[in-house]
């Protein structure tokens, strides 16, 4: 098993007044050679967005997005389709931008502040057509079982939402004292694991809020949870860019 170890604190913060925002991976001005990826894996944003404040109408391509609001509102917009689209916690956003896409994001309360984790993903395909849907995922189905959120178009899985990449991004919720064994698709495969609340213990490596691991080259794993903690697992293909 070969695994890499983030702590919250070392990732890079750039505070803009109106966002702070926590970059696992190398982000705008932020760069750390050995942190620009994990396998498909280019970006995991931690951002907090101030009331009425957001991103104005940018373009992004080749790249699969992926927004999981933790508190707040948040609005979506895109030349896909002219209405803002709401975003709540529980729900999950995909975007395929493909060939281009221009959006916008903000906060949709005037007086909440929007705590939402933003991955993206290196698509298998390129300049395919682009695609947005979204998905309310119950929070009573994680609890103390895997919940998963995201996977290829070609899995099986109905109930997930979809990418152009062989991936699994799925959550749980753990007591206090319970242990868990995540299972990995295949030995090409690596989970990054962002322990979003609590105290969890993986491979002997504590983790708090924050904190997150990648594991490589195991077919399995096994998660301890020290408190009631929350868990994101992002399974990747490993490739190199």
């Amino acid at each position: 098993m070969k695994t890499i170890v983030h702590k919250a604190d070392s990732r890079g913060f750039a505070n803009h007044g109106w966002l702070q925002a926590n970059h696992s991976f190398s982000f705008a001005s932020w760069y750390q050679p050995d942190k620009v990826h994990f396998g498909a894996l280019r970006v995991l944003n931690d951002d907090i967005i101030a009331p009425k404040m957001g991103f104005g109408t940018h373009p992004h391509d080749n790249m699969e997005i992926i927004t999981i609001p933790l508190k707040g509102e948040l609005k979506h917009r895109d030349n896909m389709k002219d209405d803002w689209q709401k975003v709540l916690p529980g729900e999950v956003q995909v975007m395929s931008a493909g060939t281009g896409v221009q959006h916008s994001e903000i906060n949709g309360s005037v007086d909440e502040y929007l705590s939402l984790f933003q991955i993206w993903i290196i698509p298998e395909k390129r300049s395919v057509e682009p695609r947005y849907d979204q998905k309310k995922f119950n929070a009573e189905d994680r609890k103390g079982k895997l919940q998963t959120l995201v996977t290829s178009f070609k899995d099986n899985d109905e109930e997930s939402l979809k990418i152009h990449q062989d991936v699994k991004l799925s959550r749980i919720d753990l007591s206090e004292g319970e242990t868990f064994t995540y299972n990995l698709m295949s030995k090409d495969h690596g989970v990054y694991v962002m322990n979003i609340s609590g105290e969890s213990e993986i491979n002997e490596e504590n983790l708090d809020s924050r904190d997150a691991v990648g594991i490589s080259e195991t077919d399995s794993f096994t998660v301890k949870s020290i408190s009631n903690t929350e868990l994101l697992f992002i399974e990747v293909p490993m490739i190199e860019l």
